[in-house]
């Protein structure tokens, strides 16, 4: 049973000081702080299944015993929430549609199991080969051509209800600008909201399915759990589309380890692997039986820096406190009543989000776009996703994610070794370094 030491009184913060992941504050604040975690991951995760077609529920529930799984892989040392990963969106989506929920799920254990593999390497051999495998320009490329390649997605439903859908896309920004703290984090669920209303009043929800659940009185329930199919012929050629998912979630996981070193110890950075292994482990579990792939989750760092509350104890109530959540039926049929045009808003800005933090990469590790072998690498990337080209061999077939993301490594490689061969200055010569002061007008001296 993990333990935790009492932080000062129990009841507050001193004014510089962070409650560490091995300490807890007294029990109330912590259940509602665990309770505020699971706020704070919702409006993201319930729409991945939305968006896909799994069931909320089943996800929901896999989302908190995946948190728990990691608390144990980690040796209960680093505080996270695992939500659903926007990465499995675009595969998922073509997967189901051409081969069915069967072998979606497949693809998604083979990306967990791709994913464990990894951090038992990066915990016995160290994290470099990573950062060299994918830099900042590589990284960047596939975190943003996942995002862009959805962009029709959110079209479609966008299109469906336009009004609805418009209403709903400027509530998401104007709550993020609008709001400060953790009102203007969660700018996607009250946008979200605030979309429902608007389709209530506008009679585009359809409660068939609710009140259904309602008359049965079928209020609390198991999820609805599906089997992945390896057996399929065609799984395999779908497999092939999720397997960059893997590079996402490293960098998201090891991202997430650093975020929390910088903000508590660094000897949380130690856990790069056993994050790694534990994220792999949850998503395996979570596809297998028919739940979204998982991963560390952005919000809840939020929530952590606004309180600085690092305690892990928050996390076993967050992640219990999602598996009652998950245990009825009804809950779960009301988010799947959400209609076309709130998600088309939504999406808009959700998708366009992953491409930006894809964007970001580049920009926080200065990354130089002056040279030929950066600029090819980030143009044909993009455009292959935004476009969605696809290559087919028979059955086989290989979608926009994987040919962007391949096309981003070949270059970025091949090039690199091509230029510093030929001496063309053409490859990616590191950071661009700080000229003058950060922001504002220049100063004369």
């Amino acid at each position: 049973m993990p333990q935790w030491t009492l932080h000062g009184n129990g009841r507050t913060v001193e004014p510089g000081a962070v409650v560490k992941p091995d300490e807890r504050l007294n029990w109330g604040a912590t259940i509602a702080i665990g309770m505020q975690h699971v706020v704070a991951m919702f409006g993201a995760t319930f729409l991945v299944p939305i968006l896909t077609g799994f069931p909320v529920s089943t996800t929901l529930f896999f989302s908190g015993v995946g948190t728990l799984l990691f608390l144990i892989i980690t040796r209960n040392k680093l505080p996270s929430y695992l939500g659903s990963s926007f990465a499995f969106i675009a595969p998922v989506t073509a997967a189901t549609a051409s081969q069915g929920m069967g072998s979606a799920l497949a693809g998604i254990v083979a990306v967990g199991i791709l994913l464990a593999l990894v951090g038992f390497v990066v915990q016995f051999v160290g994290i470099g080969w990573i950062d060299k495998l994918m830099p900042p320009v590589v990284a960047g490329a596939i975190v943003a051509l996942i995002g862009f390649n959805l962009a029709p997605v959110a079209w479609t439903n966008f299109q469906q209800a336009p009004i609805t859908a418009t209403i709903t896309l400027v509530s998401v920004v104007l709550c993020s600008v609008l709001f400060r703290g953790f009102l203007g984090r969660i700018s996607i669920f009250l946008g979200v909201i605030i979309g429902y209303a608007v389709a209530l009043i506008r009679q585009e929800v359809d409660f068939t399915a609710v009140n259904a659940l309602i008359e049965k009185g079928q209020w609390i329930g198991l999820p609805e759990f599906h089997l992945a199919d390896f057996a399929s012929p065609g799984t395999w050629s779908v497999i092939a589309m999720f397997l960059p998912v893997v590079l996402v979630l490293i960098a998201e996981n090891v991202g997430h380890v650093r975020g929390v070193a910088t903000m508590t110890t660094r000897s949380v950075n130690r856990q790069t692997g056993r994050a790694l292994i534990a994220d792999g482990a949850a998503t395996t579990l979570a596809g297998a039986f028919g739940g979204s792939g998982t991963t560390t989750y952005g919000e809840n760092i939020g929530v952590m820096a606004a309180t600085r509350v690092y305690s892990t104890a928050a996390y076993w109530v967050a992640g219990a406190f999602a598996i009652l959540l998950s245990l009825s039926p009804v809950v779960g049929a009301v988010f799947n009543s959400i209609p076309a045009g709130v998600l088309g808003g939504v999406t808009t800005a959700l998708y366009g989000l992953i491409g930006v933090i894809g964007i970001k990469i580049w920009v926080d590790n200065g990354v130089d776009f002056s040279r030929p072998v950066n600029q090819y690498t980030a143009a044909v990337a993009l455009v292959i996703a935004i476009a969605g080209f696809t290559m087919q061999w028979g059955d086989f077939q290989l979608g926009a994610i994987v040919i962007g993301s391949a096309a981003a490594l070949l270059i970025y490689h091949l090039g690199n070794l091509i230029a510093r061969w030929r001496r063309t200055g053409a490859d990616d010569g590191g950071p661009i370094p700080a000229m003058g002061q950060l922001g504002g007008d220049p100063q004369d001296a």
